[in-house]
C-alpha cells in the first residue's frame, strides 16, 4: 500500500465533506438545535444542580453534533450520483470511511468546544483534568463519527430515510446513558442497560474530569471507548464495502 496516496485520499474526503456538508440544514437541527431544547425542556423550571448535570449535557451535545454529518454524506451523494464517480478515483472504501469519520469529529469537536468553554467561562464550571477532557472530546467525537458513518453505509438514496434511522437509534441512546439519570443512581435491569450505551462511558469519563461521581475507573471508560469506535469503523467499512459490490 502506497501510504502517502492512502493518506491523502482521507484528507481530500475529509475536506470534501467539511467543505460541503457543514452548511446542510439537517447538520444544525440535528447536531446543535435538537440537543440544545432536550436539555431545556429536562433543565428550565426544576432546581438541579447544573454542576452535576453538566457533564451529560457536554456528551449530548458532542454526541448529537459528531453523529450528524454521517448519516448525511452517503445518501446525499449517492442521490446527486457522485459515490460512484468517488470509486473511481485511487481511494479505496477504508480511505471513504474514515475521512467521512475525521469530517463528523471535526464538526463535532469545534461544536463541543464552544459549549465546553461556554459552561467554564459562565456557569462556571471547574476542570479538575484538562488532559482527560481532550481525551474524552478527541476519542467521544471519533467514536459517535464513526456510529454516524455506519449509520448511513447501508445506502439508499433518500437521506430523509438514514436521517429519520439516525433518530431512531440515537433518541434511545441519549435516555439509557446517565444523561438525565446519573448511572450511579439506578439500580436494577436499567443500570445493566446502561452498560451496553458507548455514550455511558463518554458521560463517565467527562465527570472524572469534572470531579463529579464516576462509576468506572477512567482508563476503562477510554478502553471501551476505543473499542466502540474500532467496531464502529470496522463495520462501516464493510457493509460499504459489501454494499458497493452490489452495485447499490
Amino acid at each position: 500500500m502506497n501510504w502517502n496516496v492512502y493518506l491523502r485520499g482521507i484528507s481530500v474526503v475529509a475536506r470534501k465533506d467539511m467543505r460541503i456538508y457543514y452548511r446542510k440544514a439537517p447538520v444544525f437541527i440535528f447536531g446543535l438545535i435538537l440537543p440544545t431544547f432536550l436539555f431545556l425542556a429536562f433543565f428550565v423550571g426544576r432546581e438541579l444542580d447544573i454542576n452535576k448535570y453538566f457533564p451529560g449535557f457536554l456528551a449530548m451535545s458532542l454526541f448529537f453534533t459528531s453523529s450528524s454529518v454521517g448519516p448525511l454524506i452517503v445518501p446525499w451523494e449517492k442521490q446527486q450520483g457522485t459515490f460512484e464517480r468517488l470509486l473511481t478515483y485511487p481511494l479505496s472504501i477504508s480511505s471513504i470511511v474514515l475521512g467521512d469519520c475525521i469530517a463528523g469529529a471535526v464538526f463535532g469537536l469545534l461544536i463541543s468546544v464552544i459549549v465546553g468553554t461556554f459552561g467554564i467561562l459562565l456557569i462556571p464550571i471547574t476542570v479538575t483534568d484538562i488532559a482527560l477532557i481532550i481525551l474524552a472530546f478527541a476519542l467521544g467525537n471519533l467514536c459517535f463519527s464513526g456510529l454516524g458513518v455506519l449509520l448511513s453505509s447501508p445506502g439508499g438514496k433518500a437521506p430523509a430515510n438514514i436521517m429519520m434511522l439516525a433518530a431512531l437509534v440515537r433518541f434511545p441512546l441519549i435516555f439509557v446513558s446517565g444523561i438525565f439519570i446519573p448511572v450511579s443512581e439506578m439500580t436494577g435491569a436499567a443500570r445493566y442497560i446502561t452498560y451496553g450505551s458507548p455514550l455511558t462511558y463518554l458521560v463517565d469519563l467527562l465527570n472524572h474530569s469534572m470531579g463529579q461521581d464516576y462509576v468506572f475507573d477512567w482508563w476503562a471508560d477510554l478502553l471501551v471507548l476505543t473499542g466502540f469506535t474500532v467496531l464502529f469503523v470496522t463495520v462501516a467499512m464493510s457493509v460499504l464495502r459489501r454494499m458497493s459490490l452490489k452495485g447499490l
